[in-house]
């Protein structure tokens, strides 16, 4: 996969927008490919005016664009802008963006709670994918260096792996990686 643009969102209109459920939810349907606001709206059962302005503005913060190639009179289609997007260190952030990060975090958390729960549900009738569970956990020493080149060391173990969907080999399913690591608090070191 080629590399992706790096990118900072240091604007919390962005931010906000990225912290909103239904924003996430278009993000998620997006990422499975190119869709109108019609096509957007059946599948999250909103109405295509209300799809429609929302992927404005996320085409606005360039989460999104317009494909025009599949564009034909007004109908418009729109695609996920892949990124490597950042989120600044909590230290450089504003209150009122640390309040956003913090709603992001929040509805994330959610949804992988419940896409798991949903994996764990469908385990017996998924054959050989109910094996496909990479679970570990880990406790480190580290530096606030060696974290950060942990986690740079993470993103680049997952562009390896990554490819279009029209590189998928057959057999493959989309498998969702996460990575949460933190320190704990002083109280609890050993």
């Amino acid at each position: 996969m080629p590399d992706q643009r790096r990118e900072e969102i240091t604007d919390v209109e962005a931010l906000k927008l990225l912290a909103h459920p239904l924003r996430q939810r278009i993000e998620r349907e997006l990422r499975k490919g190119p869709v109108t606001s019609t096509t957007l709206a059946r599948a999250l059962g909103e109405s295509s005016g209300l799809a429609s302005y929302h992927l404005r503005q996320m085409a606005k913060h360039g989460f999104i664009e317009e494909v025009p190639e599949l564009s034909r009179g007004r109908q418009r289609w729109w695609r996920h802008v892949p990124a490597d997007r950042r989120i600044p260190a909590y230290s450089r952030q504003s209150p009122k963006m640390r309040e956003a990060v913090e709603e992001m975090n929040r509805l994330d958390f959610a949804d992988e709670l419940e896409q798991f729960s949903r994996f764990q549900l469908e385990r017996e009738h998924m054959g050989e994918w109910a094996d496909a569970l990479a679970w570990s956990r880990s406790t480190m020493r580290l530096t606030a260096d060696e974290l950060n080149e942990f986690l740079e060391e993470y993103v680049k173990l997952l562009y390896r792996f990554k490819r279009p969907a029209e590189e998928t080999p057959p057999g493959a399913r989309v498998v969702l990686a996460r990575l949460l690591a933190f320190p704990v608090a002083a109280d609890e070191e050993e």
